[in-house]
Protein backbone atom coordinates (compact mmCIF):
# COMPACT_ATOMS: atom_id res chain seq x y z
CA UNK A 1 0.00 0.00 0.00
CA UNK A 2 1.35 3.30 -0.99
CA UNK A 3 1.95 6.17 1.33
CA UNK A 4 0.23 9.63 0.78
CA UNK A 5 2.81 12.36 0.43
CA UNK A 6 1.73 15.19 3.34
CA UNK A 7 0.46 18.27 1.64
CA UNK A 8 3.07 21.18 1.39
CA UNK A 9 1.80 24.96 1.78
CA UNK A 10 3.49 26.73 -0.46
CA UNK A 11 1.55 29.79 -0.18
CA UNK A 12 2.25 31.27 3.10
CA UNK A 13 6.34 31.80 2.87
CA UNK A 14 5.76 33.59 -0.52
CA UNK A 15 2.76 35.39 1.36
CA UNK A 16 5.83 36.16 3.65
CA UNK A 17 8.29 36.99 1.56
CA UNK A 18 6.14 39.43 -0.90
CA UNK A 19 5.31 41.18 2.57
CA UNK A 20 9.00 41.68 3.55
CA UNK A 21 9.88 42.92 0.09
CA UNK A 22 6.98 45.42 0.12
CA UNK A 23 7.79 46.56 3.39
CA UNK A 24 11.88 47.06 2.60
CA UNK A 25 10.35 48.90 -0.63
CA UNK A 26 8.02 51.52 1.40
CA UNK A 27 11.06 51.92 4.22
CA UNK A 28 13.63 52.78 1.38
CA UNK A 29 10.74 55.00 -0.48
CA UNK A 30 10.27 56.31 2.80
CA UNK A 31 14.08 57.13 3.63
CA UNK A 32 14.56 58.40 -0.11
CA UNK A 33 11.83 60.59 0.26
CA UNK A 34 13.60 62.05 3.26
CA UNK A 35 17.31 62.49 3.14
CA UNK A 36 18.51 65.98 2.40
CA UNK A 37 20.38 66.31 -0.66
CA UNK A 38 20.94 67.56 -3.69
CA UNK A 39 21.55 64.19 -5.69
CA UNK A 40 18.59 62.43 -4.00
CA UNK A 41 16.39 65.56 -5.01
CA UNK A 42 17.66 65.21 -8.87
CA UNK A 43 17.11 61.14 -8.63
CA UNK A 44 13.21 62.20 -6.93
CA UNK A 45 13.12 64.86 -9.61
CA UNK A 46 13.99 62.46 -12.94
CA UNK A 47 11.75 60.10 -10.94
CA UNK A 48 8.64 61.61 -10.89
CA UNK A 49 9.00 62.65 -14.81
CA UNK A 50 9.45 59.34 -15.56
CA UNK A 51 6.74 57.54 -13.49
CA UNK A 52 3.98 60.53 -13.31
CA UNK A 53 2.88 61.23 -17.19
CA UNK A 54 2.63 57.42 -17.56
CA UNK A 55 -0.23 56.97 -15.27
CA UNK A 56 -2.01 59.64 -16.61
CA UNK A 57 -3.83 56.93 -17.94
CA UNK A 58 -4.72 56.23 -14.44
CA UNK A 59 -5.36 59.25 -13.30
CA UNK A 60 -8.23 60.16 -15.90
CA UNK A 61 -10.86 57.36 -14.76
CA UNK A 62 -9.90 58.79 -11.00
CA UNK A 63 -10.67 62.24 -11.30
CA UNK A 64 -13.89 60.77 -13.38
CA UNK A 65 -14.80 59.01 -10.62
CA UNK A 66 -14.25 62.17 -7.71
CA UNK A 67 -16.26 64.03 -10.36
CA UNK A 68 -18.96 61.86 -10.13
CA UNK A 69 -19.16 61.04 -6.23
CA UNK A 70 -18.93 65.19 -5.86
CA UNK A 71 -22.25 64.99 -8.34
CA UNK A 72 -23.84 62.61 -6.42
CA UNK A 73 -23.39 64.41 -3.54
CA UNK A 74 -24.64 67.67 -5.31
CA UNK A 75 -27.78 65.58 -6.32
CA UNK A 76 -28.53 63.97 -3.01
CA UNK A 77 -28.20 67.67 -1.31
CA UNK A 78 -30.68 69.09 -4.15
CA UNK A 79 -33.11 66.26 -3.53
CA UNK A 80 -32.80 66.88 0.44
CA UNK A 81 -33.68 70.18 -0.18
CA UNK A 82 -36.52 70.24 -2.77
CA UNK A 83 -38.37 67.83 -0.50
CA UNK A 84 -37.92 70.29 2.39
CA UNK A 85 -39.46 72.49 -0.07
CA UNK A 86 -42.21 70.77 -0.76
CA UNK A 87 -42.87 70.05 2.91
CA UNK A 88 -43.29 73.91 3.60
CA UNK A 89 -45.15 74.21 0.31
CA UNK A 90 -47.68 72.25 1.84
CA UNK A 91 -47.44 73.94 5.01
CA UNK A 92 -48.22 76.99 3.06
CA UNK A 93 -50.97 75.66 1.08
CA UNK A 94 -52.92 74.61 3.99
CA UNK A 95 -51.67 78.18 5.89
CA UNK A 96 -53.51 79.92 2.94
CA UNK A 97 -56.49 77.86 2.40
CA UNK A 98 -56.52 78.66 6.54
CA UNK A 99 -56.41 82.19 6.06
CA UNK A 100 -58.76 82.22 2.66
CA UNK A 101 -61.53 81.20 5.54
CA UNK A 102 -60.56 83.56 8.40
CA UNK A 103 -60.70 85.92 5.50
CA UNK A 104 -64.12 84.83 3.84
CA UNK A 105 -65.51 84.37 7.50
CA UNK A 106 -64.20 87.86 8.75
CA UNK A 107 -66.23 89.66 5.26
CA UNK A 108 -69.36 88.11 6.44
CA UNK A 109 -69.15 89.02 10.24
CA UNK A 110 -68.32 92.68 9.10
CA UNK A 111 -71.13 93.19 6.70
CA UNK A 112 -73.50 91.60 9.21
CA UNK A 113 -72.15 94.27 11.49
CA UNK A 114 -72.36 97.23 8.87
CA UNK A 115 -75.57 95.81 7.57
CA UNK A 116 -77.87 99.43 7.82
CA UNK A 117 -82.10 98.06 7.89
CA UNK A 118 -84.93 99.75 9.62
CA UNK A 119 -83.44 100.65 12.74
CA UNK A 120 -86.30 99.27 14.59
CA UNK A 121 -85.32 96.01 13.62
CA UNK A 122 -83.05 94.13 15.31
CA UNK A 123 -81.55 90.38 15.29
CA UNK A 124 -79.59 87.58 16.36
CA UNK A 125 -76.82 85.17 14.89
CA UNK A 126 -76.66 81.76 14.60
CA UNK A 127 -74.52 78.85 13.68
CA UNK A 128 -75.38 76.64 10.84
CA UNK A 129 -75.34 73.04 12.21
CA UNK A 130 -76.16 71.06 9.59
CA UNK A 131 -77.94 71.16 6.28
CA UNK A 132 -80.74 68.69 4.39
CA UNK A 133 -78.62 67.16 2.02
CA UNK A 134 -81.62 66.41 -0.18
CA UNK A 135 -81.87 67.99 -3.73
CA UNK A 136 -85.54 68.47 -2.84
CA UNK A 137 -85.43 70.72 -0.09
CA UNK A 138 -82.78 73.32 0.47
CA UNK A 139 -83.19 74.32 3.83
CA UNK A 140 -80.62 74.84 7.04
CA UNK A 141 -80.26 74.05 10.82
CA UNK A 142 -79.13 76.98 13.25
CA UNK A 143 -78.25 76.77 16.74
CA UNK A 144 -80.63 79.09 17.99
CA UNK A 145 -84.50 78.36 18.64
CA UNK A 146 -87.56 79.98 20.67
CA UNK A 147 -85.66 79.97 24.02
CA UNK A 148 -83.99 82.93 21.60
CA UNK A 149 -87.61 84.15 21.07
CA UNK A 150 -87.32 82.89 17.04
CA UNK A 151 -90.66 82.53 15.38
CA UNK A 152 -91.55 81.15 12.08
CA UNK A 153 -91.80 83.37 8.97
CA UNK A 154 -89.01 85.84 10.53
CA UNK A 155 -86.62 86.54 7.77
CA UNK A 156 -82.82 85.06 7.98
CA UNK A 157 -79.59 86.53 5.77
CA UNK A 158 -75.84 85.68 5.72
CA UNK A 159 -73.45 88.74 5.65
CA UNK A 160 -74.59 89.28 1.68
CA UNK A 161 -77.99 89.44 1.25
CA UNK A 162 -81.82 87.29 1.86
CA UNK A 163 -80.65 83.83 2.80
CA UNK A 164 -84.36 82.67 3.33
CA UNK A 165 -87.53 82.45 6.70
CA UNK A 166 -87.75 80.70 9.40
CA UNK A 167 -89.86 77.07 9.16
CA UNK A 168 -89.90 75.29 12.30
CA UNK A 169 -88.42 76.28 15.72
CA UNK A 170 -87.22 74.34 18.12
CA UNK A 171 -86.15 74.74 21.64
CA UNK A 172 -82.88 75.26 20.68
CA UNK A 173 -82.64 75.37 16.77
CA UNK A 174 -84.80 76.17 13.74
CA UNK A 175 -84.89 75.38 10.62
CA UNK A 176 -84.40 77.85 7.97
CA UNK A 177 -86.15 77.18 3.83
CA UNK A 178 -83.46 79.00 1.47
CA UNK A 179 -85.12 81.09 -1.19
CA UNK A 180 -83.99 78.28 -3.50
CA UNK A 181 -86.37 75.34 -1.86
CA UNK A 182 -89.42 74.90 -4.06
CA UNK A 183 -91.74 75.57 -1.11
CA UNK A 184 -90.66 79.04 -1.02
CA UNK A 185 -92.60 82.36 -2.16
CA UNK A 186 -91.72 85.74 -1.55
CA UNK A 187 -92.61 89.01 -2.88
CA UNK A 188 -89.69 91.68 -4.41
CA UNK A 189 -88.95 94.24 -5.90
CA UNK A 190 -87.04 95.10 -9.32
CA UNK A 191 -85.13 98.27 -9.01
CA UNK A 192 -84.85 101.10 -10.97
CA UNK A 193 -87.98 99.90 -12.63
CA UNK A 194 -89.78 99.14 -9.53
CA UNK A 195 -91.89 96.04 -10.69
CA UNK A 196 -93.10 94.15 -8.55
CA UNK A 197 -92.78 90.05 -8.76
CA UNK A 198 -93.11 86.75 -6.96
CA UNK A 199 -89.76 84.79 -6.26
CA UNK A 200 -90.20 81.06 -6.23
CA UNK A 201 -87.54 78.37 -5.90
CA UNK A 202 -87.40 75.84 -8.03
CA UNK A 203 -84.26 73.76 -6.03
CA UNK A 204 -82.23 75.44 -8.25
CA UNK A 205 -78.89 77.85 -7.49
CA UNK A 206 -81.35 80.64 -9.86
CA UNK A 207 -84.75 81.26 -8.41
CA UNK A 208 -87.42 82.14 -11.21
CA UNK A 209 -89.31 85.64 -11.51
CA UNK A 210 -93.10 85.04 -11.77
CA UNK A 211 -95.82 87.21 -11.79
CA UNK A 212 -94.04 89.88 -13.58
CA UNK A 213 -96.15 92.91 -15.14
CA UNK A 214 -93.65 95.18 -17.22
CA UNK A 215 -91.73 92.48 -18.81
CA UNK A 216 -89.88 95.03 -20.87
CA UNK A 217 -88.96 97.01 -18.03
CA UNK A 218 -86.50 94.61 -16.56
CA UNK A 219 -83.17 94.17 -17.48
CA UNK A 220 -80.26 91.79 -16.25
CA UNK A 221 -78.34 93.14 -13.95
CA UNK A 222 -81.25 94.98 -12.11
CA UNK A 223 -81.40 94.95 -8.27
CA UNK A 224 -84.17 92.64 -6.45
CA UNK A 225 -84.70 93.10 -3.05
CA UNK A 226 -87.86 92.35 -0.86
CA UNK A 227 -90.60 94.29 -0.78
CA UNK A 228 -92.76 93.96 1.67
CA UNK A 229 -95.93 93.31 0.46
CA UNK A 230 -97.79 90.99 3.02
CA UNK A 231 -95.66 91.80 5.86
CA UNK A 232 -93.77 88.17 5.56
CA UNK A 233 -90.67 90.30 4.97
CA UNK A 234 -88.77 93.75 6.01
CA UNK A 235 -88.82 95.71 2.66
CA UNK A 236 -85.19 96.47 1.16
CA UNK A 237 -83.78 93.12 2.16
CA UNK A 238 -80.69 92.68 -0.48
CA UNK A 239 -82.13 89.30 -2.66
CA UNK A 240 -80.15 89.44 -5.85
CA UNK A 241 -79.69 90.50 -8.99
CA UNK A 242 -82.00 89.28 -12.87
CA UNK A 243 -80.14 87.37 -15.05
CA UNK A 244 -81.79 85.43 -18.19
CA UNK A 245 -81.69 81.20 -17.95
CA UNK A 246 -81.03 79.08 -20.35
CA UNK A 247 -84.75 79.07 -21.31
CA UNK A 248 -84.80 82.19 -21.65
CA UNK A 249 -87.05 83.32 -17.97
CA UNK A 250 -85.93 85.74 -16.00
CA UNK A 251 -83.97 84.65 -12.76
CA UNK A 252 -82.23 85.60 -9.54
CA UNK A 253 -78.83 85.27 -8.93
CA UNK A 254 -79.09 85.39 -5.62
CA UNK A 255 -76.89 87.55 -3.13
CA UNK A 256 -76.19 84.96 -0.18
CA UNK A 257 -73.70 82.50 -0.72
CA UNK A 258 -75.41 79.12 -0.08
CA UNK A 259 -71.89 77.70 -0.96
CA UNK A 260 -70.07 79.18 2.64
CA UNK A 261 -73.30 79.23 5.02
CA UNK A 262 -71.76 79.61 8.32
CA UNK A 263 -73.55 82.09 9.94
CA UNK A 264 -76.58 83.74 9.66
CA UNK A 265 -78.83 86.24 10.93
CA UNK A 266 -82.56 85.94 11.90
CA UNK A 267 -84.12 89.17 11.47
CA UNK A 268 -86.61 89.91 14.74
CA UNK A 269 -89.77 91.75 12.86
CA UNK A 270 -91.33 94.03 14.87
CA UNK A 271 -95.23 94.05 15.08
CA UNK A 272 -96.98 96.48 11.51
CA UNK A 273 -99.61 99.21 13.44
CA UNK A 274 -102.90 98.22 13.18
CA UNK A 275 -104.97 101.44 11.89
CA UNK A 276 -108.20 100.83 13.11
CA UNK A 277 -109.82 104.85 12.08
CA UNK A 278 -108.30 105.69 8.79
CA UNK A 279 -109.34 109.33 8.69
CA UNK A 280 -107.41 109.60 11.52
CA UNK A 281 -104.28 109.43 8.75
CA UNK A 282 -105.60 112.95 7.10
CA UNK A 283 -106.21 114.59 9.79
CA UNK A 284 -105.47 114.12 13.37
CA UNK A 285 -108.49 115.22 16.28
CA UNK A 286 -108.30 119.29 17.32
CA UNK A 287 -107.75 119.12 21.35
CA UNK A 288 -108.33 122.70 22.30
CA UNK A 289 -106.16 124.03 25.87
CA UNK A 290 -109.08 123.82 28.19
CA UNK A 291 -110.68 120.77 26.74
CA UNK A 292 -110.39 117.55 27.88
CA UNK A 293 -110.23 114.48 25.93
CA UNK A 294 -113.33 113.24 27.32
CA UNK A 295 -115.45 116.03 26.32
CA UNK A 296 -114.48 116.21 22.99
CA UNK A 297 -115.18 112.43 22.85
CA UNK A 298 -118.81 113.36 24.10
CA UNK A 299 -118.78 116.54 21.86
CA UNK A 300 -117.74 114.77 18.85
CA UNK A 301 -120.11 111.64 20.13
CA UNK A 302 -123.27 114.41 19.81
CA UNK A 303 -122.14 115.86 16.67
CA UNK A 304 -121.73 112.45 14.95
CA UNK A 305 -125.26 111.83 16.78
Amino acid sequence: MARREPNIDYVSPVRRILVGILVVFCLGLFLLWRIDSPRVERFRANLLDAVVPSFNWASGPATKLGDMAEGFSSYNRLYDQNQELRRELQKMKAWKEAAEQLEQQNAKLLALNNLRLDPRLTSISGVVLADSGSPFRQSVLINVGRRDGIRDGWAVMDGLGLAGRISGVGDQTARVILLSDAASRIPVTIQPSGQHAMLSGDNTAAPLIEFLEGRDLVQPGNRVVSSGDGGLFPSGLVVGQVVEGRDGRLRVRLSADYQQLDYLRVLRSHEAEVIEDPGGLILAPATGPNLPADALTQNGGATDG
